[in-house]
């Protein structure tokens, strides 16, 4: 039978097929974070159950940590402080590799896991995290979970679930200038809705998506979740071996050509049949925002906000004029020159080398609005290392963003740290749900580089103007 890239690596780590119709699933890595992750070890400790394989389990400070320069355990979150503090000792007492505040390889999960070859291309990886589901652009299966689940993830090294429908999507042509992974995404999302994938795996083909580098890859996987699929993934390419090779755990010696091997397997099979195929045309996709309070509210830059009649039920329509009503936009009006007063660059989806690459270029010699806060803060460690080999950091510096250390930072509102009520931001995370980057905060998602461009103009611009 003619098998999807999806069912290759889900059918190869079943344990066992239970009498409910799910599946019980070996997990090959685990991933956790102070934020929930130290609620599982606690639980588990209290339980008196150890983890199954502490070698097979990571741990980072992300979603709490401050990111300012000089932080410590202290954050602005009312209590940050302990969670942090019980992750350090869960995770040293378990055995677990962390990558702690001050670790040179700290950062944010799904950014190190891939970063330090952590996940590889055929694995399931599992993480108290909605975007785990980044790790598909290695060709890897990334689950989110929730706390309970991680629990038994840790106890067992398993998970038990139903086996999800599969989706495919296309993009076909070539993307056009100003044109990024971010963009393809917020116009998928936006063209078929934040339910688009619901109970589906979603695979993502085509000649677009195989020019697309590894990071950007990752920007595409990412926000599978705000689609709803259960997990974005990727076909693994020479691109995908070259990324991986070298890295601190991935496999070297005989052990890599033996998984070089498997790895050339890891494609759907030409005849191999979806449950459901979308197909989009790149010449359609421009630099693309979001005007309301879901991803699926996203338009091209030089669009105007969607009339209420657009709406394809009643329902829908409330949902809409509640999302303007809150992002204090009308039917009908421009996003182009409406005035900002913040910018933010950073996340799991667009915080990499590549992205603040993009955001540098449209930066470099300028000088962000004066009324305009801008924060950038990168996605690891070592990403701002490189970055500040490059002279990247001070060309964010030279136009007025401040430079952070790797985290969250502003993408959740976890860390305790906000933009103010109704101050509308463009930013490159995920999410623009209501009081996601601060109470009544009015967020555009958009690629780095429209963040950038928006940052010096102090208004939603469109950033093929300034490249």
């Amino acid at each position: 039978m003619k098998q999807t890239l999806f069912d290759k690596i889900w059918d190869s780590h079943v344990v066992k097929e239970l009498d409910d119709g799910t599946s019980l699933i070996y997990l090959d890595r685990i991933f956790i974070h102070e934020r929930t992750g130290s609620i599982a070890l606690t639980s588990l400790k209290d339980q008196g159950r150890p983890v199954r394989n502490p070698a097979h389990v990571f741990a980072t400070m992300d979603h709490i940590v401050d990111t300012l320069p000089g932080r410590g355990d202290s954050t602005l979150m009312p209590g940050g402080e302990e969670f942090i503090k019980t992750m350090r000792v869960e995770a040293n007492d378990a055995g677990l590799t962390l990558f702690d505040i001050n670790d040179p390889r700290h950062g944010i999960t799904h950014i190190i896991s891939a970063e330090q070859g952590i996940t590889l291309p055929g694995l399931v990886a599992a993480c108290p995290d909605s975007h785990t589901c980044t790790l598909g652009g290695l060709g890897a299966i990334g689950w989110g979970v929730g706390t309970s689940d991680c629990e038994h993830a840790l106890a067992t090294e398993t998970l038990r679930a139903v086996k999800p429908k599969q989706l495919r999507v296309r993009f076909d042509g070539e993307l056009r200038p100003g044109v990024t992974a971010k963009d393809m995404v917020l116009h998928l999302i936006g063209k078929y809705t934040a339910s688009g994938a619901r109970g589906h795996a979603m695979e993502y083909a085509g000649p677009a998506v195989e020019a697309l580098d590894i990071e950007a890859r990752f920007t595409l996987c990412n926000m599978a979740v705000e689609f709803s699929a259960f997990t974005g993934i990727i076909a693994p390419d020479e691109k995908t071996i070259s990324y991986v090779q070298g890295r601190p755990y991935a496999p070297a010696g005989e052990a890599w050509q033996q998984s070089l091997e498997f790895w050339n397997s890891l494609q759907s099979d030409s005849d191999a049949v979806f449950d459901k195929e979308i197909s989009i045309d790149c010449a359609d996709i421009a630099p693309t925002i979001s005007w309301g309070t879901s991803p699926e509210h996203s338009i091209p830059v030089t669009a105007v906000v969607p009339e209420l009649d657009h709406a394809v039920s009643e329902e829908t329509r409330d949902q809409m004029r509640s999302a303007m009503e809150y992002m204090g936009l009308e039917p009908g009006q421009a996003l182009i020159g409406l005035p900002i007063d913040g910018a933010f660059i950073g996340s799991c989806t667009n915080a990499r080398l590549s992205d603040l690459r993009a955001a540098a270029t449209i930066l470099d010699g300028k000088k962000v609005a004066k009324h305009v806060r801008a924060i950038c803060t990168p996605g690891s460690r070592l990403i701002k290392e490189a970055a500040e080999a490059e002279g990247i950091d001070e060309i964010f510096l030279d136009a007025g963003f401040e430079w952070r250390e790797p985290g969250c930072s502003l993408c959740f509102n976890a860390g305790g740290e906000s933009f103010g009520p109704e101050q509308r931001v463009v930013t490159s995370t995920n999410r623009n749900f209501r009081g996601r980057q601060g109470r009544k905060t009015r967020s555009h998602l958009a690629s780095p580089a429209s963040v950038a461009a928006a940052a010096i103009a102090g208004r939603i611009a469109d950033v093929r103007e300034m490249s």
